[in-house]
């Protein structure tokens, strides 16, 4: 096969076994060709301008720089760039944040396996490709108003089981105003109590899990 028709690919994951097993699948693919790795969102954008690749595999959860930082600094730079956002996340949030920072596709590392070669072909064509879960998730919060980051900062000291006064404490603010976000936070989620909104924050991507 010609050179002309062979899909160059950057892989980014700070996880061996992950670029391990992509490196394993491209090579046997003919029109497939792992070019350069990455282990961080820094490295990732360095790669990028140093290889040109015609689709970028972009981990999400990345020290330095996430991924999807890295996605919006190399579409900046490079509005072309085809890159799928590999994670294992299911949740609206992360993959609204993902697509609204350039990135045409999104795979579940759970779908590895079964799509990453034809997901990789369809990218290169062209193709936008939202997994039916994630088009779902997005179809199902279209809309909802989201969390503010003082509110995911709120929920994510709560969540390790902080009373109110300790989380005021450790923000600078007043137990009142604790009391304040943690009501819109309850109302925004459609939570009925404070574990109830951790749990659906994590689901949906507001936290980490």
């Amino acid at each position: 096969m010609s050179d002309a028709h062979v899909i160059r690919v950057l892989t980014v994951d700070d996880h061996p076994m992950v670029r391990d097993g992509i490196a394993f699948a491209l090579s046997g693919q003919q029109d497939m060709e792992l070019v350069a790795e990455a282990t961080n969102g820094r490295d990732a954008v360095c790669a990028y301008d140093a290889h040109s690749p015609d689709v970028t595999l972009m981990d999400l959860q990345m020290p330095l720089m996430n991924g999807i930082q890295a996605i919006a600094t190399i579409r900046q730079a490079h509005p072309a760039a085809k890159i799928v956002v590999l994670t294992t996340y299911s949740g609206d949030v992360q993959a609204a944040r993902a697509f609204k920072a350039g990135a045409v596709g999104y795979l579940l590392k759970d779908m590895l396996r079964k799509d990453l070669i034809e997901t990789i072909r369809a990218v290169y064509r062209g193709a936008r490709i939202v997994p039916p879960e994630i088009a779902n998730e997005l179809s199902e919060h279209l809309g909802d108003e989201g969390l503010t980051d003082r509110e995911v900062e709120v929920l994510r000291s709560v969540s390790g089981g902080r009373s109110n006064k300790i989380v005021a404490c450790h923000l600078g603010v007043s137990e009142d105003t604790i009391k304040t976000h943690m009501r819109n936070i309850l109302e925004k989620l459609h939570a009925n109590d404070r574990t109830h909104a951790v749990l659906i924050a994590m689901h949906r991507g507001f936290l980490d899990a």
